[in-house]
């Protein structure tokens, strides 16, 4: 009931916001006023298995609201409504910017954290695929969010772009603990969180280099608790307790872009350092890796240059994943060959125009406990606007 109410709710808001936007327009020519946009993703997953039939399913993945209102020339509110699988509803970012010049903006609010090249730009027409890229939901949980403040900005001489934030970061105990071996999708927090000590989020690219871009990303902290509210300060029991409940991450991301003519590559990487991991798996029962690995590598090619279609793409494209979220482990568990992964996906896209794509694709998926690929069949329908 409770779900059914949301979803009444944010159509609601969907209708009343496009009422007063098809009446306000947008900008206004001195720079203030509303802006608006938005995106969606309809998709379509059939595993595939010549001794087992199984039913494929239909979801109206998501459904997001962009909405934003410049207050002057250097003040503006921008957030991300999102409407996930009919009846979630959450706030993806929602953060107030402030330009004092070219290379400096100050930025305070909920923010995606700059990591990799998903969690920022993951639109439809963004990636190739009917879903993200795995190690973008395993290894970098995206859509990845969180409450905190910074500068960001270009900085034109030397062809770099970056970010800086101090934000709270990943919680490890709620009501219970939250990670284990399958990685740390499952401590992001959302809108409604708490902070125990901040984080530091950066991110740098680099557009020196024609056709090519570079980005190189840090995330450091330690993760939150609950156990540590209202915690005496001469309460060395109940303390050990709640250090044992969190965990050191650091993360590095590596990406890069190259696009010339109809080719398109990319490359990811990350790298997760994890401390403390004997203690909170001896505390939590589960079996959190103290090393998590994932990378892919990409090529697609737009086949429809070559016969001087221009509005749109049609581009098959292989996607190589590898990811180990046991990639190495402390001295309290075993690694477990199952959370080593191999993903192949390939699949072609077909652009209509910039802002709506039709998607199909085959993937294949196989640890290092299985003897064989396990298949899924992928379509969808992606839109921008």
């Amino acid at each position: 009931m409770n779900g059914m109410k949301k979803v009444v709710s944010l159509f609601f808001m969907f209708v009343v916001v496009f009422s007063v936007f098809s009446k306000t327009k947008s900008i206004s020519d001195n720079g203030v006023g509303i802006s608006i946009g938005g995106y969606a993703q309809m998709d379509y997953n059939q595993p595939i298995d010549a001794n087992v039939r199984q039913n494929g399913t239909l979801d109206v993945h998501r459904m997001v609201l962009l909405l934003g209102y410049r207050f002057d020339a250097r003040t503006q509110f921008v957030t991300e409504l999102e409407w996930e699988h009919i009846n979630e509803v959450g706030v993806e970012q929602a953060f107030v910017q402030y330009k004092l010049s070219s290379s400096v903006n100050l930025k305070a609010g909920q923010i995606l954290i700059p990591m990799g090249l998903i969690n920022e730009f993951h639109e439809p027409l963004a990636y190739n695929g009917v879903e993200r890229p795995i190690i973008d939901k395993v290894v970098a949980p995206t859509t990845w969010t969180a409450l905190g403040a910074g500068a960001t900005g270009l900085l034109s001489s030397i062809s770099l772009k970056y970010q800086i934030y101090l934000i709270n970061g990943i919680s490890t105990y709620g009501d219970e603990a939250t990670i284990g071996g399958s990685g740390i999708r499952n401590a992001r927090q959302e809108g409604t969180s708490f902070i125990s000590s901040p984080t530091v989020s950066l991110k740098a690219d680099y557009f020196g280099l024609k056709n090519l871009q570079l980005g190189a990303a840090l995330y450091a902290g330690k993760t939150h608790s609950t156990l540590y509210n209202n915690l005496k300060i001469d309460d060395k029991r109940g303390l050990a307790i709640a250090d044992s409940s969190v965990v050191n991450l650091t993360m590095i991301g590596l990406d890069a872009k190259y696009r010339i003519k109809s080719l398109q590559l990319k490359a990811q990487y990350y790298y997760s350092w994890i401390s403390n991991t004997d203690s909170y798996n001896a505390f939590s029962g589960k079996d959190l890796g103290s090393e998590i690995l994932g990378w892919y590598l990409e090529a697609g090619y737009n086949v429809l240059s070559h016969f001087n279609v221009k509005e749109k793409e049609l581009t098959p494209f292989l996607r190589v994943e590898q990811y180990d979220t046991h990639h190495k482990v402390g001295s309290f568990i075993s690694v477990n060959p199952k959370y080593n992964n191999q993903v192949y996906t390939t699949g072609i896209g077909l652009k209509l125009n910039k802002n709506v794509v039709i998607k199909t694709d085959v993937q294949f998926i196989k640890s290092k406990n299985d003897n064989q690929f396990a298949k899924t069949f992928n379509a969808g329908v992606g839109v921008t606007f």
